[in-house]
């Protein structure tokens, strides 16, 4: 087949998946296994090849990644459980003060509550953020608001053990322990500019909280610790011996999650980073040791964390606590696994149809072109989808075949396809609905801190991987 009728059926089979997801509604694990059905069969590589690249690309991603993203989000689940959000984040404003919350707020969820799932670390933190913003001054809204925004999203896709990050280096085949450092080089700096930047504008007039914000909220409002949708608020108890005996119950639980370090709550997850990080370490210098290459393996390594947090879970909530914090995370982690194995699918067989060979003569030994590339692919696709980890999985799915012929480090493609697949977060992203629910926003003022923040994050994330590209 010519390379131009396998660049159109690619075109085809994309654009294909993303209106069966966008305009038919059609669930997203699905309308990527059409796609990719589409493609395999179209380029000619016949049933059975085409049946053998789809079941081998998600395996292939499960071998990589499918422990590693059950494990950590059922340690997010259980420091969920436990408080651990809402006590950390108290904890930055009494260290840091209302100036500069924003930005450690922006580091701690862009880095250590990577663990818990996206969703539920915005209900729990919401909350927090909207007692706290009058503190912060008149932009206050404005400001955490958009530092919400870009650290939950460049968390969710430059930090291990973020889902998007696992997804994309699963897909990649990026040692976890070189995605950990590198991620972790590229999504501070990355934060902290964009929410610098955006405060910037904000002073400036760009922020009107007349028209942006909307006071729904009463003073006291306060999003249960775990709840059951986003955003649902508790009601009001009823004066009868059942809730008085729960209210009683949560006292006490209160009172034991409050006696529990919260040091010691993330000391498990840190071990677990620390540890994928010294093996990564070892592998760099060439150091031969048997005991660190087994706990500094990625698999290990959360499962000792995962381990941790039970343990010190239990002291924290009970037993009880636990196994609801893990049934929780059981249910959140079973979607997050089909779609990362669907979109490592539609990759292998985008990989397979020989669209990395024809792309690979359009560009020169530069690392420069592919890596705008794929931010562009992911761009475009994310703006279409609404799913970050979605559209960094597909473009750089199509980029990684070319990677070694070009001498570039595949981890350089998942960090600007991750860089891309933040651009232009609007209406399609739940995200962007949860964000201007919860921070009593209008859709207007969403559309500024949460579009157009994370947009200037993906745009330093683009230049600051360009600058890594010249050391890697």
């Amino acid at each position: 087949m010519s390379d131009t009728a396998i660049l159109i059926n690619t075109a085809v089979a994309v654009l294909a998946t993303v209106l069966l997801i966008v305009k038919f509604k059609v669930n997203p694990v699905i309308g990527l296994i059409l796609g990719s059905l589409y493609l395999g069969l179209s380029t000619q590589l016949g049933i059975t090849k085409t049946i053998e690249t789809i079941t081998q690309g998600f395996g292939d991603i499960m071998v990589e990644v499918g422990l590693l993203i059950a494990f950590g989000v059922l340690m997010g689940s259980i420091l969920n459980q436990a408080g651990a959000i809402r006590r950390l984040v108290e904890k930055l404003l009494s260290v840091f003060g209302p100036k500069y919350l924003p930005y450690s707020m922006a580091v701690a969820m862009s880095t250590v509550l990577q663990s818990i799932f996206v969703d539920v670390l915005l209900v729990i933190s919401a909350p927090l953020a909207r007692r706290m913003a009058p503190k912060i001054g008149p932009m206050g809204t404005a400001r955490l608001a958009t530092a919400m925004a870009i650290s939950l999203e460049c968390g969710i896709i430059f930090m291990v053990p973020g889902v998007g990050s696992l997804a994309v280096a699963g897909v990649l085949g990026v040692p976890l322990g070189t995605m950990l450092i590198c991620g972790l080089l590229l999504v501070v700096p990355t934060v902290l500019l964009a929410t610098l930047v955006m405060s910037f504008v904000f002073r400036r007039g760009f922020w009107k909280p007349e028209r942006d914000e909307q006071h729904v909220f009463e003073e006291d409002d306060f999003p249960q610790a775990n709840p059951s949708g986003p955003g649902q608020m508790p009601r009001t108890p009823l004066p009868n011996e059942d809730e008085q005996a729960s209210a009683v119950k949560l006292a006490v639980d209160q009172e034991r999650k409050r006696e529990t370090s919260l040091l010691l709550l993330f000391a498990p997850l840190l071990l677990s980073l620390l540890l994928i990080a010294i093996g990564a370490v070892t592998e760099i210098a060439k150091i031969h040791n048997s005991v660190l290459e087994l706990v500094g393996n990625p698999v290990v390594a959360l499962l000792i964390g995962l381990i941790g947090t039970t343990i010190v879970g239990r002291g924290a909530i009970g037993q009880q606590g636990v196994q609801e914090a893990i049934t929780t995370g059981f249910k959140e982690s079973g979607q997050i696994l089909l779609l990362t194995g669907a979109g490592g699918s539609l990759a292998a067989t985008v990989a397979a149809a020989g669209l990395g060979d024809i792309l690979g003569g359009f560009f020169s030994a530069s690392a420069v072109a592919p890596l705008v590339v794929v931010w562009v692919i992911a761009a475009v696709l994310h703006i279409a989808v609404g799913s970050v980890t979605l559209s960094a999985i597909t473009a750089a799915g199509m980029l990684a075949p070319i990677a070694p012929a070009l001498g570039l480090d595949p981890v350089l493609i998942a960090l600007a396809a991750g860089a891309g697949s933040l651009f232009m977060i609007h209406v399609t992203s739940n995200t962007f609905w949860l964000l201007q629910s919860l921070l009593g926003q209008t859709v207007r003022g969403a559309l500024k801190s949460v579009t157009v923040g994370v947009s200037v994050a993906s745009v330093i994330a683009l230049g600051l991987v360009l600058v890594m590209s010249i050391f890697i």
